[in-house]
């Protein structure tokens, strides 16, 4: 017999659960947080006919899809996800196109390049252009399951800090929490760059019913249904989909009862969340001039941290600045605050643009996943060794409990359309659960 990993945390998990009532198959399923994830599986069971009572923490529907607009109308951006990542085969497409959304062009490379605040040589850009070249040929999966930094280390300090700025500008991670055999998963293909892909998924969901600031605590499924304890009350339903992030999760704010069995558990613990952030800018056009001003990248040290931000200037013409980081760096930028990480983003911009910048900052925001009690981060990441523990969490607990999300989501991870594609998968399992 083949022992795999997968097969071996559902072992332990059928081994350790506790005896329990068998399943109700009556009532509604309780869905837990109203991101993509749990907006796909209400609808999936608004469509099959089944009662459903759909929760979600915060006062919006949406989850890590969610266009900001607090800096007025003309500058909203998106401040969680903002592409639909391999457009061929994600479900957002066809929506983004019907619903005729607003799709750019990617600005593709950044023009300019600072370092400790001054333009990088073409010495120095060089460098980083070969790392990314080395790194590339070195990010080939083996059978150990290594981290990214690990493979990258052969090729040397150019590799590695390539490897340093992939997975922190595009996970929100450093490399050596990485698994470079789920990155390698991780499904390819046209990335289309949204005008508002946070409202374009609330526009989508807007009339599915939605009790919008219920905190979920507690979830019991010790009996033939699942009772779920809320800030506004108890709930009672044949079944749960709970499709928080796993930061959540993990963090123990909703407390289960029984405990999630080992092998839940095990798989869990083999996933984190990146810090990627978003620090937005507000500036006044008719004191800078953004046409004329491209993308920027500025690479610093804040302590022992790298700090690198890369600055998306003008997105679809709007009079933002918006700049992006993760990584250990952003983690302590979004715990100093919001007004830290303003000064910080306003600092690097004058750098880049020179000292007329600074007049011209008329507002920010912080979109600061990482410390979002209802996020914990901006989205999973598999560690190294634990590249199975995406499908480990799909198991049904008990046939009463369903995780469901973009953590599962196999190569849709990290991304809406991955978190819809596993909600629908969540809610078709209860069904067919119920059904029997």
């Amino acid at each position: 017999m083949d022992f795999t990993r997968r097969s071996l945390l559902a072992g332990v998990a059928l081994l350790a659960a506790p005896p329990l009532r068998a399943a109700q198959r009556d009532g509604p399923v309780i869905v837990v947080g109203a991101g993509a994830a749990g907006l796909a599986a209400a609808e999936v069971l608004r469509r099959a006919g089944h009662a459903f009572t759909l929760v979600e923490a915060r006062g919006r529907i949406g989850g890590r899809a969610f266009t900001d607009a607090s800096l007025g109308p003309d500058a909203a951006f998106d401040a969680g996800a903002q592409y639909i990542h391999w457009a061929d085969r994600n479900p957002w497409r066809g929506i983004a196109e019907r619903e005729k959304a607003r799709i750019g062009a990617d600005s593709g490379w950044a023009r300019t390049l600072l370092i400790d605040g001054r333009p990088a040589t073409e010495a120095e850009r060089d460098a980083r252009r070969a790392g990314f070249g080395t790194l590339t040929a070195l990010l080939v999966p083996s059978g150990d399951d290594r981290s990214i930094r690990a493979a990258a280390q052969v090729g040397g300090a150019g590799a590695a800090q390539a490897a340093a700025n992939l997975t922190r500008l595009s996970l929100g991670e450093e490399p050596e929490r990485v698994s470079l055999a789920d990155y390698d998963r991780l499904w390819s293909g046209e990335d289309l760059w949204v005008d508002g892909y946070g409202a374009l998924v609330a526009r989508h969901h807007a009339d599915l019913p939605v009790r919008r600031e219920t905190i979920v605590t507690g979830i019991d499924w010790s009996g033939a249904g699942v009772t779920v304890a809320t800030s506004r009350g108890t709930l009672a339903g044949a079944a749960v989909i709970v499709t928080v992030p796993v930061g959540v999760l993990a963090s123990g704010a909703i407390r289960f009862a029984p405990g999630l069995p080992p092998g839940t558990e095990a798989a869990l613990a083999g996933l984190g969340m990146g810090a990627y952030t978003k620090i937005a800018l507000r500036l006044d056009p008719a004191r800078l001039d953004l046409k004329a001003v491209g993308d920027a990248v500025s690479v610093a040290r804040r302590g022992e941290r790298d700090l690198t931000l890369y600055f998306e200037m003008a997105p679809f013409g709007r009079p933002l600045a918006i700049a992006n980081l993760g990584g250990d760096g952003a983690r302590a930028l979004c715990e100093a605050g919001e007004a830290a990480a303003i000064a910080e983003a306003t600092d690097r911009l004058v750098q880049i643009l020179g000292t007329e910048a600074r007049g011209a900052v008329t507002g920010g925001r912080l979109a600061g996943w990482w410390t979002d009690p209802f996020a914990r981060g901006g989205y999973s990441i598999a560690r190294p060794g634990c590249a199975e523990a995406r499908l480990g969490l799909r198991r049904p607990i008990a046939d009463r409990v369903f995780l469901a999300g973009e953590a599962l989501a196999d190569g849709g991870a990290m991304t809406v359309g991955g978190a819809t594609l596993d909600g629908a998968r969540a809610a078709a399992a209860v069904l067919r659960v119920l059904a029997s």
